[in-house]
């Protein structure tokens, strides 16, 4: 009986994060990431390049809601395949190719996407806590996911749309987390950042021409040798966010209609 009753409340754990994509930003608190549900694999990497293999391009790979944290899956191509829900915590996806595939509710914390590609993917109320995603492709993808502490380090997301997805305000605000995140060098040509958490983030030397952050919220991030050329500021709060030797900046975009302005630091 215990054990049933275990199980059941691990599933539902699990239904509610798939089932209201809403609330998952906020579920954290309540999930237990060493437990069996959230921590181990019940397929190996074999077993998942075979469903690679047997995939086409009307019925791609459907790996939704699987267990598949702690394997190593470096290299893979997961084009197209269908990942919702599924559990690839601490999982290796190092040179993996994800464009155009299917992340919504997806938990990757501390997964390692470095050098992966993830054009055009879907990575809707993901949560990536703590994922490194160097020199990661991001372009063009739809990102309302948690990526609190993660690293994107010249990580390129040229296009990409990270904004809050107006449709489910009355769920909450959806939107790109990216608290006290490293996107050093990244490229954010044209992206979408509006309302976006990016408290604490560390954009050094990354360039932002052309982007949105309209609304976003960038206290106490570094934006240290950052293109701003083109960039929409418009309603963004820079309290003690660190602005020093930017380029382009009289060509910014609504800079003197940020909050806070006044406590922006320019040393």
């Amino acid at each position: 009986m215990m054990r049933a009753l275990v199980r059941i409340g691990a599933i539902g754990v699990f239904a509610l994060a798939y089932a209201v994509p809403a609330s998952a930003q906020g579920m954290m608190q309540h999930v237990d990431l060493a437990s069996p549900e959230m921590a181990s694999a019940e397929m190996t990497r074999a077993d998942v390049e075979a469903a690679i293999a047997s995939a086409t391009p009307l019925q791609p790979a459907d790996l939704a809601g699987k267990k598949l944290s702690g394997l190593d899956l470096s290299g893979l191509d997961f084009s197209g395949a269908i990942l919702r829900g599924a559990r690839l915590n601490k999982t290796k996806l190092r040179d993996a190719k994800l464009d155009r595939a299917t992340l919504d509710q997806a938990w990757l914390v501390e997964a390692d996407l470095s050098q992966a590609s993830l054009m055009s993917a879907s990575i809707f109320a993901a949560q990536m806590q703590r994922a490194t995603l160097d020199g990661a492709n991001l372009s063009g993808a739809r990102i309302t996911a948690d990526l609190t502490g993660a690293r994107l380090v010249g990580a390129l997301l040229t296009g990409a749309n990270l904004s809050a997805d107006m449709k489910n305000q009355s769920m909450g605000l959806m939107r790109a987390v990216l608290k006290s995140s490293n996107l050093e060098r990244a490229v954010l040509r044209d992206a979408n950042l509006s309302r976006v958490d990016l408290e604490f983030a560390s954009l050094k030397n990354a360039d932002l021409t052309n982007a949105s952050l309209r609304g976003a919220a960038l206290g106490g991030a570094t934006l240290v040798g950052v293109t701003i050329n083109g960039t929409d500021f418009n309603g963004a709060d820079l309290a003690s966010t660190r602005l020093v030797e930017p380029i382009g900046l009289d060509a910014a975009k609504n800079l003197n209609k940020a909050r806070n302005i006044d406590r922006l630091l320019r040393e």
